[in-house]
């Protein structure tokens, strides 16, 4: 059996968040024994592009045919619809990469209206939204090895 690999896609715009995140990405990988790579990107706008430069090169794709992505990352509802334009992107162009490309892909982008709900779901214990992109993306592999 093929050991999975994850790149993790951490979007550290909030920085706190996103390494709440990630922690919680990295806990749920280290407990089931998934090597991982972080790969870090300035916002979620940049998370499909990175996604997609990591895909197209063979070379780094760790060697397993089972490999993941997780998207993490905070979107703070703003005064402007910025906001709007950055949720509705990143979440297209995510669905369009995984769909288009046949690609494992999770997405913990959080879309919130305030940094206390962005706290709230970064927490840590299992209810870290950055856990269940991993866990989510474990489960995708499985159903694409059959496990159904």
């Amino acid at each position: 059996m093929t050991k999975n690999f994850f790149y993790i896609i951490n979007a550290n715009y909030y920085e706190e968040i996103s390494s709440r995140l990630l922690k919680g990405a990295t806990s749920y990988c280290e407990n089931n024994k998934i090597d991982y790579r972080i790969i870090e990107v300035p916002g979620a706008l940049e998370i499909p592009s990175a996604i997609n430069i990591i895909n197209e090169k063979s070379s780094e794709r760790a060697g397993s045919d089972n490999v993941g992505y997780v998207a993490l990352g905070c979107i703070i509802k703003g005064e402007t619809s910025h906001y709007d334009v950055v949720v509705y992107e990143s979440a297209y162009g995510l669905t369009e990469l995984s769909i288009s490309k046949n690609i494992i892909l999770s997405n913990s982008i959080l879309t919130v209206d305030n940094y206390e709900q962005a706290l709230e779901r970064s927490k840590d214990d299992e209810s870290n939204k950055g856990y269940h992109a991993a866990k989510a993306c474990s489960r995708l592999i499985e159903i694409k090895n059959g496990k159904i």
